[in-house]
């Protein structure tokens, strides 16, 4: 038997693909496909199981179990009652047990809420911008929007006081307005920590066609098993270049007010990366493996987005958890991530950062032809190169054991000497070089 890794995450899915909302780029959904004619709800003596094999395969003084769907809140409170109960009972003397749970928000009432605060549970709520921008994809079984209802969820969240992040796909319907979207969470949530999720829809002719127009005009609301297949995109999916320009206009406005106040996940694993610490994200490690994710039923699988059979190791029922994680299977699945580099990559002065990115997304050709370069190659080089200096200068600060938002006076005093530069070289009758749109005599010109 291989040896097994100290420390594994598991995302588990007690109600499986079954969700009361119907997002349009769900890739989820569809897993449904996988168990026909079940219940999808985790039993009991499952969740005991679970429970036990996961506590005792942790070598850490500190275990996190990970709830996510479909909608976990479907299982009901009583549930998540017994999973504290079980976490209680199996608990290894000294170690601390903690809970995280991603939701769409809508189903949450004051009893779940007091729940929450009660065992300090850790909320991802899942909202994609503003109304107009969250309402694109994220929508009900009926087709329409989700916003007000998942709002309901984040006051109830706010009043009692519960732990929550956000997290935010990127996407076709939302990439061009970042600024909108950060504001949103920054200004009116008043949330400190975001992460951004890249939609990236591979499919075929077909299935893409399909996609499109929307699975319900289509299916009557059936959908086709999605697997990691395909070399084309729906056009939900988000631009590349886009992508980039994304994280490139928020990383602009974070590194010059907001640096120590808000956690912007890929900014924070960025500053690690510079650093020369170990890849903090599975997406930019060297290679994977180590994140799986638990099925209702108590199937296995290598990875959340490899919920398919190619991908299945077994059942924790019939086989220990950690002889799962530990096979061959499993540990060739974390080493094709670096085995199937393309020498673009390997040469790439930024793959310290990027380790050319989820596997899911290595679908599209090098400029020379190779295979296996990463979708979003073109968005991730472009913010990694931005980023360079400053990640640089923290990196710097944090070794000096100085704190890394002093990069904001840094950045200050750099952005007022090249203004200093443009306004000796503008002409009295040329736009002003401070984007106030006067003509530069009127503006910074006369203050000159």
């Amino acid at each position: 038997m291989n040896p097994a890794p100290p420390l594994f995450h598991v995302m588990t899915k007690p109600t499986g693909a079954i969700c009361n909302l119907d997002c349009k780029y769900c890739y989820f959904l569809s897993k449904e496909m996988l168990y026909p004619g079940s219940r999808f709800r985790m039993a009991d003596e499952l969740l005991a199981t679970y429970t036990k094999q996961y506590i005792d395969s942790q070598k850490s003084r500190e275990v996190t179990f990970a709830w996510q769907g479909g909608e976990p809140t479907l299982m009901g409170l009583d549930f998540f009652e017994r999973a504290i109960s079980y976490q209680k009972q199996f608990a290894r003397p000294g170690v601390k047990i903690s809970n995280s749970l991603q939701t769409n928000g809508t189903l949450l009432d004051d009893d779940w809420c007091r729940f929450f605060k009660k065992h300090n549970f850790l909320i991802g709520l899942s909202i994609d911008g503003p109304e107009e921008l969250h309402d694109k994809y994220r929508v009900n079984k009926g087709g329409a929007g989700s916003f007000k209802q998942v709002m309901r969820g984040f006051d109830l969240l706010k009043k009692y006081h519960v732990e929550f992040n956000v997290l935010c796909t990127v996407h076709a319907g939302n990439q061009d307005y970042p600024l909108e979207v950060y504001r949103f969470f920054r200004d009116e949530l008043g949330s400190d920590f975001v992460q951004f999720i890249p939609i990236v829809e591979r499919a075929d002719d077909h299935v893409r066609s399909l996609a499109n127009v929307g699975w319900s005009e289509r299916h009557g609301g059936d959908r086709p098993l999605y697997t990691q297949a395909g070399g084309l995109i729906t056009e939900r999916s988000i631009d590349s270049a886009k992508y980039g320009r994304f994280l490139i206009t928020i990383f602009d406005e974070w590194v010059r007010r907001d640096v120590g106040k808000m956690y912007v996940q890929i900014f924070d694993v960025s500053l690690g990366s510079w650093l020369g610490q170990p890849g903090g994200l599975c997406i930019f490690a060297p290679t994977c493996g180590d994140a799986l994710a638990l099925e209702h039923n108590g199937d296995l699988y290598s990875c959340d987005h490899y919920v398919e059979p190619d991908y299945l190791l077994g059942n924790i029922q019939e086989d220990l958890m950690i002889e799962l994680v530990a096979s061959d299977q499993q540990k060739q699945f974390g080493r094709d991530k670096q085995e199937s580099l393309p020498q673009y990559c390997l040469d790439c002065e930024v793959r310290f950062a990027c380790h050319g990115g989820c596997p899911k997304n290595r679908f599209i050709s090098t400029p020379n032809g190779e295979e296996g370069l990463n979708y979003l190659c073109a968005g991730y080089r472009s913010f990694f190169y931005h980023i360079d200096r400053p990640m640089k200068q923290m990196a710097q600060l944090l070794r000096q054991r100085r704190p890394a938002a002093e990069i904001m006076r840094i950045t200050a005093a750099e952005d007022e000497a090249q203004q200093q530069k443009e306004f000796s070289s503008t002409k009295r009758n040329a736009p002003c070089p401070c984007g106030s749109g006067k003509k530069f005599k009127q503006c910074h010109g006369r203050k000159r």
